[in-house]
């Protein structure tokens, strides 16, 4: 058997400590399935006294993670402290600059610094991992990146965020409003004090920007997203759509088009038959669009230490069982330095259409003024229907549904802001993408 794969591990919160916890349960085994022994020889955390509940004693610690990638006696340094720059990119830099190996959960600094830190593992002959990035413990990494080489993709898109998916399942199925359901979220430790990056859609975007590198052999171009968190969302669009037949879903979708790569996250309604609507709770999903494959749905847990640490334990052990001057998957699925520049897509046509919920002013000619700017701006309306869950009273405002045929967003935009010059709009209008995945 070969000699013992060492490994550093930086940051010992829940995946850490997960990640810590199996590997010593499992490790005979590892050792059997690897054909080697991974031993845990370094760590590096805020807290030393802390009881993680897992057995450190014999393990060397370091104060600061970028110690350990300087100096530590390792073969693999394991970054899970988090955050695009700081210690966290400072210590994964300089491991690679060792020739180290290197696993990470962290999208946010990989959507940031990839390709250069890609450059960089490639230049030292080193592994980068990083299936922990993307959807928790669903092997999308892997699958993109190696299984699937040879497919041409033309559409990737996804749940990749359990807070967000937890909370959208919550008001459907409860009939809570969206604070009620965030503050649940905090409470059960799915969101987090700040929840604005889960909420707000950056989190997703992270994750989407890596998966379209991979997918379309592009540059990582995280800020060239568009990006519309789940916030403005109420109980009355949850019903409506319930009512059309959809379900809301945030999602990431980056698709190829004659003119470059769409990339956007946004709430959307989905098919209630679809698979992808009947994802639920903190679950995640991927589905992939290829010429060759077809359409794959992969589910799974989207976030939680056990789902996470399995998938650095994945890629620990795919670094066990590789063999120096064995040729090397390219960090992005292809050598960084012949990634391709991003080409940003033109604006085209929506084929799933819009959903857009108005609230009026009780009115005599409403409906036939939204109809008409509507018309004014191309946009062909699938249904126009008037919706009250209570008895209507003479007067009181009521809430116009519009769903729209194939459109263009600007066209979308434009009419709305002209709905509200003319006097009647009681709040802000909503509006949703509709998409009609083929994966079912």
């Amino acid at each position: 058997m070969a000699d013992a794969l060492r490994i550093g591990i930086a940051g010992l919160g829940t995946v850490g400590a997960s990640l810590v916890r199996i590997l010593q349960q499992r490790r005979n085994e590892l050792a059997i399935s690897c054909g080697r022994a991974i031993q845990i020889v370094a760590v590096s955390a805020r807290d030393r006294n802390k009881d993680r509940g897992v057995d450190l004693s014999g393990v060397e610690w370091f104060a600061d993670p970028l110690d350990l990638a300087a100096n530590a006696q390792i073969d693999v340094f394991v970054e899970l402290v988090g955050g695009a720059e700081g210690a966290a990119e400072a210590s994964v830099r300089a491991a690679l600059a060792r020739g180290l190996h290197v696993v990470t959960a962290n999208k946010a600094l990989l959507a940031k610094h990839g390709v250069e830190l890609a450059k960089l593992a490639e230049e030292k002959g080193a592994l980068l991992n990083y299936e922990a990035a993307v959807a928790g413990g669903i092997p999308v990494i892997k699958a993109v990146r190696e299984s699937l080489t040879g497919n041409s993709f033309s559409r990737v898109y996804g749940i990749m965020n359990g807070t967000c998916n937890y909370i959208l399942t919550k008001m459907e199925k409860e009939g809570l409003s969206f604070a009620e359901c965030l503050r649940e979220a905090q409470r059960l430790g799915y969101a987090e004090a700040d929840p604005a990056f889960d909420i707000e859609g950056n989190d997703t975007a992270h994750k989407l920007a890596i998966l379209t590198t991979l997918a379309f052999g592009s540059e990582i171009a995280a800020d060239d997203i568009y990006l519309e968190g789940i916030t403005n969302i109420s109980i009355d669009d949850i019903h409506a759509a319930a009512d059309l037949g959809y379900r809301i879903k945030l999602l990431g979708v980056a698709q190829r088009t004659e003119s470059g790569i769409e990339q956007r996250v946004h709430p959307t309604m989905v098919p209630l038959d679809s698979v992808i609507a009947q994802v639920d709770g903190v679950t995640n999903a991927v589905a992939l669009e290829s010429d060759i494959l077809g359409e794959l749905l992969m589910v799974g847990p989207g976030a939680g230490g056990n789902a996470t640490a399995s998938a650095v334990l994945g890629d620990i052990a795919d670094i066990a069982k590789s063999r120096p001057g064995a040729q090397q998957v390219p960090v992005l699925g292809r050598p960084a330095h012949l990634l391709e520049p991003y080409r940003q897509a033109a604006m085209q046509s929506h084929e799933g259409g819009y959903f857009i919920r108005l609230t009026v002013l009780d009115r005599t000619g409403v409906f036939a003024s939204v109809a008409t700017r509507m018309a004014e701006n191309g946009i062909s309306l699938e249904s126009i229907v008037q919706r009250s869950k209570t008895p209507v009273v003479s007067g009181a405002p009521q809430t116009i549904i519009l769903v729209t045929h194939a459109t263009m967003e600007a066209s979308v935009r434009k009419a709305v802001n002209s709905i509200k010059g003319e006097g009647y709009l009681v709040g802000e209008p909503q509006v949703i993408r509709i998409e009609r995945p083929k994966a079912a």
